[in-house]
């Protein structure tokens, strides 16, 4: 059975820890629309060339450009059983285009996790984050610093400050995330779909809180 699992929550929750976890635990592949964007683009792609005449203006990609990239990206060996979304889907209208999507190869969403976490921890965790320039691993300068400061400690790249992460950014991109994402959360919510994961805990504690959701969502569908 074809397994779709769709992400929410807001910057610095702690959704790209959590797909990894899923995506080991599950053997389901992590896809982040932002990923796919940037793996179009540096491949030159067409579907790349038509994304970043939108993203070099500061403009959304057009969800029909997004959908052909996720459709491509499904269409590959290692989404044979399902996948984990992040990014995707924004709205309630891209929810409806992903289902229609999704039914194309026979499949569904069948769970959506909110992680949460108050305004003030999503704050401390992304003003304090460092991203290796080569790529793109993370640090942080309280809960994840690397053995040599502004050093990358896998590849030894130089360490910097995203400026979607500088503190007066981060309050901006929480309250956009909440404004955008309330119908989408209340559309889940009505389709019996939503649970909420607390994302204050340890990485360990929201992990096992996470399991544990998947262990009795597929008990019940299986029963």
């Amino acid at each position: 059975m074809l397994t779709y699992i769709v992400l929410l929550g807001p910057p610095g929750a702690g959704k790209g820890t959590q797909s990894k976890v899923l995506e080991t635990k599950l053997e389901l592949p992590h896809i982040s629309t932002g990923d796919i964007f940037r793996e179009n683009i540096k491949n030159g792609t067409p579907l790349g060339t038509l994304a970043n005449a939108y993203i070099s203006k500061g403009n959304l990609v057009p969800d029909d450009v997004t959908l052909a990239m996720l459709r491509e990206r499904f269409l590959l060996p290692d989404c044979k059983n399902g996948a984990v979304l992040d990014g995707f889907p924004r709205t309630p209208t891209q929810a409806d285009e992903l289902e229609v999507l999704l039914h194309s190869f026979g499949g569904q969403v069948n769970l959506v996790l909110f992680i949460t976490a108050p305004v003030e921890t999503l704050i401390e965790r992304l003003a304090g984050r460092w991203t290796c320039k080569a790529q793109g691993h993370i640090f942080h300068e309280d809960f994840n610093q690397p053995r040599l400061k502004g050093v990358c400690d896998i590849d030894g790249s130089e360490l910097y400050q995203r400026d979607d992460d500088k503190a007066e950014t981060v309050l901006n991109r929480i309250e956009i995330y909440q404004n955008q994402t309330a119908p989408l959360i209340q559309y889940y919510q009505e389709r019996g779909l939503l649970i909420e994961i607390n994302g204050i805990a340890s990485i360990e504690d929201v992990s096992t809180q996470v399991m544990s959701v998947l262990h009795m969502a597929s008990s019940s569908s299986h029963g």
